[in-house]
């Protein structure tokens, strides 16, 4: 088999997940050449799998119909968002928040594949939980996803816009989270091929100040959380402030932000009282 070009982090990635080749296994493959080996996959189905990611810069991913996140391994395509590392950091956050409660109810708002849905319903088995979002496509990723990693959860899945779904249980959520889309429009097109041109831009496209949806989610927060709930979202890198300020001047209350892995502030926090 022989490399066309691209990058050596992402062929490593596919021989990683698609080929059941580690980075560990790799190394000692290098070491010890003599060693015989064996992929998952044949090379022919590797190299072709490659090529095509070269051709139009096609997401891995989607190529192989599946991304590891966290501790297990999801299903993805283009339907929906291919989930990010940074979005783990999430799941921490919130387990920290809702430490001291052994029962409740959470919400996951633009579920889009289902990793944070099932993240929570695997750490939460107690509770209650609600996965929506508005593509019909991504919810049943999201569906499937659930059913194979997370068969026992109690999740609701629900088609609609942020909140709205879920206004019978309107007050009652003491968690939710959300990445939202929170791009600025205008900065779109300046995204990587890999992204632009096969994410789906509903996930992506926040609007003029990239921020529509996160003042939405945040104003839906009033209503929706109960007492003491706490409302954790992702934004851009360079939204934090806004995003901050925004949720103060509603009344939210415990208004902080944490930082993702690169020091960048990349999530907001606010508690109902």
């Amino acid at each position: 088999m022989i490399l066309k070009g691209g990058r050596k982090v992402d062929f490593d990635w596919l021989l990683d997940i698609a080929a059941g080749i580690s980075w560990s296994n790799l190394q000692n493959i290098i070491l010890n050449p003599e060693q015989g080996f064996s992929l998952e996959i044949s090379t022919e189905e590797l190299e072709f799998i490659w090529e095509c990611h070269l051709k139009d810069k096609t997401p891995l991913q989607h190529l192989i119909s599946k991304c590891p996140w966290r501790d297990f391994e999801l299903e993805v395509s283009p339907d929906a968002l291919i989930p990010r590392q940074e979005t783990e950091l999430l799941i921490d956050l919130a387990l920290k928040k809702v430490e001291n409660l052994k029962f409740g109810r959470w919400a996951d708002l633009g579920t889009g594949s289902g990793p944070i849905a099932i993240a929570l319903a695997r750490s939460l088995p107690n509770w209650k939980g609600h996965a929506v979002d508005i593509s019909n496509e991504a919810l049943q990723l999201a569906k499937r996803n659930l059913k194979s990693l997370s068969p026992n959860s109690n999740v609701k899945l629900s088609l609609g816009d942020w909140w709205n779904p879920l206004e019978r249980w309107w007050g009652g959520f003491d968690l939710v989270l959300s990445n939202p889309p929170y791009i600025p429009s205008d900065l779109i097109g300046g995204l990587e091929p890999v992204v632009k041109n096969h994410e789906p831009r509903i996930a992506l496209d926040g609007g003029a100040d990239g921020m529509i949806a996160s003042k939405q989610i945040i104003m839906g927060a009033k209503q929706g959380l109960a007492k003491s709930g706490w409302l954790i979202l992702e934004h851009h890198y360079d939204q934090s402030e806004k995003i901050i300020d925004f949720m103060k001047k509603i009344g939210m209350e415990e208004v902080s932000f944490e930082k993702d892995l690169n020091g960048i502030k990349r999530y907001a926090a606010c508690c109902k009282k």
